[in-house]
């Protein structure tokens, strides 16, 4: 999917389910989650495909070192001035998710976060980005992912199979699946029919 045309045509879901009570309310239990048990600061946050930082933003919000990262830079314009307006502290990157390294993306993240790239992406794509997400997580690292199931939807992102995950991701284990509780526009809910899912990663403790 060409996320550059997208943002062009107006077209973020991903950033839209801001607005839906029942997907901020999902979303907000697995931040939660993550943070149980422990006190602010919570350590690193990688937003991958942050578009204009909403949900990074969040996590900052809420305590966390955020870097985002996104390869369109009108985008990130936006996502800069956001995070002045909010008064947070959030490092923004121009790179690919495909080569964070190269982005010049440092490792120690705690906290991985894909509300709409990886189920967007050639299996080549996918791969890469779950090799650059093993370079520069922390060694008790979680990953939350979101992915619509899959099926042929034109130019929109295909979606994304546990097993299809599984594969991008060896080293690490689904221990959690649940719904989004997005909910598209009509007549866009019929040509997407999202069935929109999130699954948290963790690493396998024989992992090294």
């Amino acid at each position: 999917m060409n996320y550059e045309i997208a943002y062009a045509l107006g077209f973020h879901p991903w950033e839209d389910a801001a607005e839906e009570p029942a997907f901020v309310e999902a979303i907000t239990r697995l931040f939660e989650d993550e943070e149980r048990g422990r006190e602010a600061p919570y350590g690193r946050a990688l937003d991958l495909g942050t578009g204009s930082g909403i949900w990074g933003i969040e996590l900052a919000r809420r305590g966390w070192e955020v870097t985002g990262v996104d390869n369109v830079e009108r985008v990130l314009d936006r996502a800069r001035d956001r995070v002045d307006e909010e008064g947070v502290e959030m490092e923004l990157v121009h790179g690919d998710v495909t080569d964070l390294r190269g982005a010049g993306i440092e490792t120690g993240y705690r906290l991985i976060l894909d509300t709409g790239t990886f189920h967007g992406l050639a299996r080549s794509q996918r791969a890469a980005m779950g090799r650059e997400v093993d370079a520069v997580a922390a060694s008790d690292a979680t990953v939350l992912l979101l992915a619509w199931e899959p099926r042929w939807r034109g130019p929109l992102p295909r979606g994304a199979s546990r097993r299809e995950i599984e594969e991008a991701f060896p080293d690490w284990t689904v221990t959690d699946v649940g719904p989004s509780n997005f909910v598209a526009p009509r007549p866009v809910e019929l040509l997407m029919r999202p069935e929109e899912h999130w699954y948290r990663l963790r690493r396998d403790e024989s992992t090294p």
